[in-house]
C-alpha cells in the first residue's frame, strides 16, 4: 500500500520515494504527497524527477479498486520496481485547491440545511443546499469573510467507522457518503477555541488555520431545483 504522506503533512511539496509499478503511463509509488481525484477535489499535477528527467504528472487517480495511487504521465517511461524518483507537486494549485476546500467547510457551518453536492475547483468552487430558506449572496459573503478574518484552526483526527452508525448527522453530503470498509473515517474539526465551526468526514487536504484562505466572493446563487441552490465562491486573489 502507498503510504499517503498527503495527511502527515499537507502542505509538502517535494518528495523522494520509489517505484512500485507503472503500466500504461500508469505509475504507483512506495510513497505520495500527491492526492487522488476524490470527494469533489481534483487529483494532483506536478512533475516527477528521475535520472535528469522530468516528466510532468498530468493527474492522480485512484486504481480501479482504490487500492494504490495512479499517477497519470505525460509520456512513455520504463521503470523498474525500486527505481528511486523524486515528486515535485504543483504547489500553486493545490494551495488554492485547499484554500477552496476549506472554504467550502465554512458554507456548511453558516447553513445547517443538508448539503447535496459540490466541486473544488482553482478559479471556482461550489456548494449545492435543499435549502430551508432563501439565502442574500451579499450577506452569505460578509458572514464568510468575517469568518475568515477571526482565523480558526483545522485539525483532523481518524475514528472507528461505527461513529458514523452511531452519529449519522455527521455525514452532512447527502450525494456522496465516505467510503466504508477500511475500518476508520477520516474526520476534519474547525474550531476556534472551544468554539466549533465544522467537524464532518473528509478526506481533501486543508489548510492549518481558515484565515489562509482569504478573502473570498460568492458570485453566484443558482437554482438547481425547487429547494436545491448551488452557491459558487472565488477567491479574491
Amino acid at each position: 500500500m502507498t503510504t499517503y504522506q498527503f495527511y502527515q503533512n499537507a502542505y509538502q511539496a517535494e518528495l523522494d520515494t520509489s517505484v512500485v509499478s507503472l503500466t500504461d503511463q500508469r505509475l504507483t509509488l512506495s510513497e505520495t504527497i500527491f492526492y487522488p481525484h476524490g470527494g469533489g477535489q481534483p487529483g494532483d499535477t506536478g512533475v516527477l524527477l528521475v535520472d535528469g528527467r522530468r516528466i510532468d504528472i498530468l493527474d492522480t487517480r485512484y486504481s480501479q479498486d482504490r487500492s494504490q495511487i495512479e499517477h497519470y504521465l505525460a509520456q512513455p517511461l520504463q521503470l523498474e520496481p525500486g527505481t528511486r524518483v523524486a515528486l515535485q507537486l504543483d504547489w500553486e494549485r493545490r494551495y488554492r485547491l485547499m484554500r477552496m476546500h476549506t472554504c467550502l467547510h465554512l458554507l456548511c457551518h453558516l447553513i445547517k440545511d443538508p448539503v447535496t453536492g459540490g466541486n473544488v475547483g482553482e478559479q471556482q468552487s461550489r456548494a449545492e443546499f435543499d435549502l430551508t430558506e432563501p439565502l442574500d449572496k451579499h450577506l452569505l459573503e460578509q458572514q464568510l469573510n468575517d469568518l475568515i478574518a477571526h482565523g480558526a484552526e483545522v485539525s483532523t483526527e481518524w475514528l472507528p467507522e461505527s461513529v458514523l452508525d452511531e452519529q449519522p448527522d455527521l455525514v452532512r453530503t447527502m450525494s456522496v457518503k465516505p467510503p466504508r470498509g477500511q475500518g476508520s473515517i477520516r474526520m476534519v474539526r474547525i474550531a476556534r477555541n472551544d468554539y466549533l465551526l465544522d467537524y464532518q468526514p473528509c478526506g481533501g487536504t486543508h489548510l492549518h488555520n481558515i484565515a489562509e484562505v482569504g478573502q473570498v466572493r460568492v458570485p453566484s446563487i443558482k437554482s438547481k431545483g425547487k429547494q436545491n441552490k448551488r452557491i459558487n465562491i472565488e477567491l479574491v486573489d
